[in-house]
């Protein structure tokens, strides 16, 4: 079985923004047959929530990710790009 890749989604407040950002990931990772596993928190928690996650995806700035990938990211709220940012994102969970 293959292993759900893990997703750490950061915003500001960890209520609307990111719960539309995670739920879009999860759908077009899904349709790509890529198990993933969304979970969220706001940007000044990144730090002490990345450990154990693949990647983060942000709509605002972050530090404190060590080795975990950060993609930063509107797309998944206006559209725009997001095509490019889901290849980053398939680039960073099939590179292994």
């Amino acid at each position: 079985m293959v292993r759900k890749k893990k997703i750490l989604v950061a915003c500001g407040t960890a209520i609307a923004t990111s719960t539309v950002v995670a739920r879009k990931i999860e759908e077009e990772l899904g349709k790509r047959n890529i198990p993933v596993e969304t979970s969220q928190c706001k940007a000044v928690e990144v730090p002490e929530r990345v450990q154990g996650h693949d990647l983060v995806v942000t709509t605002t700035f972050v530090s404190g990710t060590g080795d975990v990938p950060v993609i930063h990211s509107v797309s998944f709220l206006t559209g725009v790009g997001l095509e490019r940012d889901l290849e980053k994102i398939v680039g960073y969970l099939t590179s292994d």
